[in-house]
């Protein structure tokens, strides 16, 4: 049983279906895609509940997921256990390898910057939505409208293929260069970057982490963990050290990440394995 001092990881609470499906993903990608084993509707809703969620949410965060193709069920007699598919784990895959392979590091940096001028009409307001979750997401920063920078030159192949898959490709201009002398690169990263918002989710982050003292609390602390930390490749464009302000309190939080993550495993894992 989890301990009485404790409330919150009992108290259930409203959630919209996305937020529902958001933490469903969380849970299939940290037990059920490194298992391979199926899990059954109980163990799932057992798990969302310990986090706050209501059964009812979470049986059609269930069903939305199994509608968009990611899981499928298995009928065993009057129950049903879920199982990845083939699309489901290619996403929790690849997401896993970001969520854990992003160390919020600093690379070497030779002082050459990418820039991608990308045309989109003003009126299609929801392709530009689009573009700036792709472009986030792959650690570009808006510098102006049409105007998204990385001082990871690599990245080029990244943003042509993200570029293809929205049809902008065509209408985009790349170039790779460094800074000149007008204007400071200090100001250019404050206009493309908020980096403190960034520290601020960082610091929310480290206060945030608990301290399980039971297998049940260990597994839901796990959860709660990697959902948290499962944003910052989103929200950190991991820039270079040059450009960052001095003891960044990224790399200090990605050490807990990995500490905790690395402390707790065994002990999640157990849990979740005598719950299935």
């Amino acid at each position: 049983m989890m301990s009485e001092h404790r409330p919150t990881l009992r108290r259930r609470h409203s959630v919209g279906i996305a937020s529902a499906r958001s933490w469903l993903l969380t849970v299939l990608g940290e037990f059920v895609l490194p298992s391979r084993q199926p899990a059954w509707t109980s163990t799932i809703v057992t798990a969302l509940g310990g986090l706050g969620l209501e059964e009812k949410a979470s049986r059609q965060a269930l069903a939305r997921t199994a509608a968009d193709g990611l899981i499928e069920a298995e009928r065993v007699g009057r129950r049903a256990r879920w199982q990845l598919t083939d699309p489901g784990r290619r996403l929790l895959s690849d997401g896993a390898e970001r969520i854990y392979g992003f160390a919020g590091q600093t690379t070497r940096w030779d002082g050459r910057w990418l820039v991608l001028h990308v045309v989109v009409p003003e009126s299609q307001r929801e392709l530009r939505r689009r573009l700036k979750t792709r472009m986030s997401w792959a650690g570009f920063g808006g510098l102006a409208t049409n105007l998204w920078v990385s001082p990871a030159v690599d990245r080029e192949a990244e943003a042509k293929q993200l570029l293809d898959d929205l049809g902008l490709a065509a209408t985009t201009l790349s170039f790779t260069g460094q800074f000149a002398g007008i204007g400071s690169e200090t100001d250019l990263v404050a206009q493309a970057w908020d980096l403190g918002e960034i520290a601020a989710r960082y610091q929310e982050f480290l206060a945030s982490v608990p301290s399980p003292s039971s297998g049940e609390e260990t597994m839901l602390a796990q959860i709660r963990l990697v959902h948290e930390w499962r944003r910052f490749p989103f929200l950190d464009p991991q820039l270079p050290a040059e450009l960052l302000p001095p003891d960044w309190i990224g790399a200090r939080a990605a050490a807990v990440f990995r500490d905790r993550h690395a402390a707790w495993h065994t002990a999640a894992q157990a849990h979740w394995r005598r719950l299935i």
